[in-house]
């Protein structure tokens, strides 16, 4: 049987992703076959689609693992066809083998680097990254919590934030930093976000005490200190963030080159403010879905795109348009 699946056979701009009719997965015994209403367009996605661009320079963590990655991804040609590690939907069918899941859950989940979430079915295994889907979101908002989720929480357990304290996200309408925000606040931390003027609001309605728009105020002028100053993508510098930490302040980083990488470690001998780099492994995708059931997580859709419109979806946010996620929706998507 065939289903439609937004497809790339070049790296490149938005418009390399095509709709084409491929083979329609079929679940082995421990898997489960899930009908996709709604995926995420996240960073990944628009790094890995025009990844033939991306030199080591331009890449967000370190040479090596941009070989890495060009190995995985492909050098002239993507190895990977179908983007999408983010998705929310419905399960159509299960192996013999799975316990876990029945036919006609709603679910959402997250594939890793092997993606495949841009089509109408996908397969995942029963102890895969995937759950009942929370109760109190739509397949949209539920599709933009799953993987960011996941990566924020993990790093964030690495630097126990206490009440009271001032934590800074550079970066933080991005989608690991947009949770990272709101974990940080239900630790009690007094959070101030950094991000573009497009996304001021969204920071905002996120919980953020205080939003610094990035492209008017250099936030390590601003004259605040802070306990904590988590860098998403490393678009600061620990040479100048150090002079707004606080004593036995923390510099966190979730993707670092080789130079931060010793900064952590002549750190960690002598100076009491400190460089973390932070590579997230958590898989307990059950747990993030007791924190947006608990209130303690939520989502702010900006747009959503038919899968028809997968091109537009990427050049929106390529553009730096987006106010919030921006999701795909498959199958004539009218559940909530």
């Amino acid at each position: 049987m065939k289903m439609k699946a937004i497809v790339f056979e070049n790296f490149g701009p938005p418009d390399v992703l095509q709709l084409k009719e491929v083979e329609k997965p079929v679940p082995k015994d421990n898997e489960v076959l899930v009908k996709v209403y709604a995926v995420h367009v996240n960073y990944g996605d628009i790094l890995t689609r025009n990844f033939r661009k991306i030199s080591p320079r331009k890449f967000y963590m370190s040479f090596l693992m941009w070989f890495f990655a060009k190995i995985f991804l492909g050098f002239r040609k993507p190895k990977i066809k179908i983007l999408g590690s983010e998705f929310a939907g419905e399960i159509e069918s299960v192996g013999k083998d799975v316990e876990r899941f029945k036919e006609g859950d709603q679910v959402f989940g997250y594939k890793g680097m092997n993606m495949g979430a841009y089509a109408e079915y996908l397969c995942m295994p029963e102890k895969g990254t995937v759950a009942l889907k929370p109760t109190n979101m739509t397949f949209e908002e539920a599709c933009t919590v799953s993987g960011n989720s996941l990566t924020a929480r993990n790093i964030l357990s690495k630097v126990n934030i206490e009440s009271g304290q001032k934590v800074l996200i550079n970066g933080a309408s991005g989608g690991i930093g947009s949770i990272a925000l709101q974990l940080a606040k239900n630790s009690g931390a007094e959070v101030t976000g950094v991000c573009g003027t497009p996304r001021l609001e969204m920071v905002k309605a996120l919980g953020a005490d205080k939003v610094i728009d990035y492209t008017k105020v250099d936030f390590t002028t601003k004259g605040e200190t802070y306990n904590l100053i988590f860098d998403v993508l490393g678009k600061s510098s620990f040479s100048r963030s150090k002079k707004v930490l606080n004593k036995n302040g923390i510099y966190l980083l979730a993707n670092f080159k080789s130079r931060q990488l010793l900064q952590m470690l002549r750190t960690s001998i002598i100076g009491s403010k400190k460089v973390k780099c932070v590579l997230s492994f958590e898989e307990d995708i059950d747990a993030i879905k007791e924190l947006v059931e608990a209130g303690k997580i939520k989502s702010v859709i900006d747009r959503s795109f038919p899968m028809e419109q997968a091109a537009e979806a990427h050049d929106y946010v390529e553009k730096g348009l987006k106010k919030g996620y921006v999701v795909i929706t498959f199958n004539n998507n009218d559940k909530n």
